[in-house]
């Protein structure tokens, strides 16, 4: 969506040879959400480190950069998920054989 298009026209316009240079120089520029987050831990940092006490490591920038990890869910997981998104949103479960979600 950042480029201003789905990512499947994204990938019917783009060549693998593209893609994989686009891919190499995000490694060594980031840009978009991941360089966003990179300024934030810079000021996350900052505000940490002059604000430790006298003799306290400093802090390192990558200690305020988000760490996404890929979650395996199975498919009870994924619907429950979705359940409680739809029941959260005000939605109804339309399927024949739903069974409401509780939220905890």
């Amino acid at each position: 969506m950042a480029l201003g298009m789905p990512r499947a026209e994204m990938l019917s316009r783009m060549s693998s040879a593209e893609i994989t240079e686009w891919i190499a120089f995000a490694s060594i520029e980031p840009f978009g959400a991941e360089a966003s987050y990179f300024g934030h831990a810079i000021t996350a940092s900052t505000v940490a480190n002059v604000n430790r006490q006298k003799g306290q490591r400093a802090h390192k920038v990558d200690e305020f950069m988000p760490k996404f990890e890929e979650q395996n869910q199975s498919v009870d997981q994924m619907l429950q998920v979705a359940e409680i998104m739809t029941i959260g949103l005000g939605g109804k479960d339309l399927r024949e054989d739903a069974v409401p979600a509780e939220i905890e």
